[in-house]
């Protein structure tokens, strides 16, 4: 019989739980929040299927995907110091929403992962856990990109409607966006965290003030 390689054996198994933690199955209440994509819809700033691939395209190139990215990237470095990259996230954060969003999920995600990662946002304790995973950096980001992705389409999915067989064409649209961000935003710096996505950042503010929501953010 023939032996296994532990080496490959190890990258598969991170490889299965890094699946298993970006996943949307994953319960740390991702469901409950879109990051202003509510409000867009509502509005009809994004009417139907083209419309919400641009929207998470714009997102992921230039806006608030693109720097989640980069701080779970800077997170991987044994120089960083959490704390500081904590506070440097919260001040760029455009929208109380999004904030709400990043201690929910940090909280949800620390509690089934690393209790000693509390306290942290989600993208930071998610850089954190992954951080001594045996992949490639720009792998784990481009699976997180991707979960952020599917997130925003299911946004869609229940609330336009949007079908789920069109959500999935959408995903299979961005992926090469998703592995050129993923590869850029693995060798980023600080330097690199703007946005130019005005429309994405204000819209979790906008949907802040909506009469009656469907999403916490």
């Amino acid at each position: 019989m023939p032996m296994a390689d532990p080496a490959a054996s190890g990258a598969q198994l991170d490889r299965l739980r890094l699946t298993q933690i970006l996943s949307p199955a994953f319960p740390i209440g991702g469901f409950a929040h879109s990051q202003g994509l509510e409000w867009a819809i509502a509005t009809g700033r994004v009417p139907d299927g083209a419309a919400l691939r641009d929207w998470i395209a714009a997102t992921l190139r230039f806006g608030s995907a693109r720097s989640d990215a980069i701080f779970l990237s800077l997170s991987h470095r044994s120089e960083t110091d959490l704390a500081a990259l904590a506070d440097l996230y919260a001040a760029l954060l455009p929208a109380t929403g999004r904030a709400l969003e990043a201690a929910e999920l940090g909280r949800g995600f620390a509690t089934l992962t690393d209790p000693t990662a509390a306290g942290l946002p989600y993208v930071l304790a998610v850089g954190r856990q992954t951080a001594g995973l045996d992949l490639p950096l720009s792998e784990i980001l481009g699976l997180f990109l991707q979960s952020l992705a599917v997130q925003l389409i299911s946004v869609a999915v229940r609330f336009m409607p949007l079908g789920q067989a069109e959500g999935q064409r959408i995903l299979a649209d961005l992926a090469p966006i998703l592995a050129e961000t993923a590869t850029a935003c693995a060798l980023a710096g600080e330097q690199d965290l703007w946005t130019f996505t005005p429309g994405a950042d204000l819209a979790p503010m906008a949907q802040e003030t909506m009469e009656t929501r469907i999403f916490r953010s």
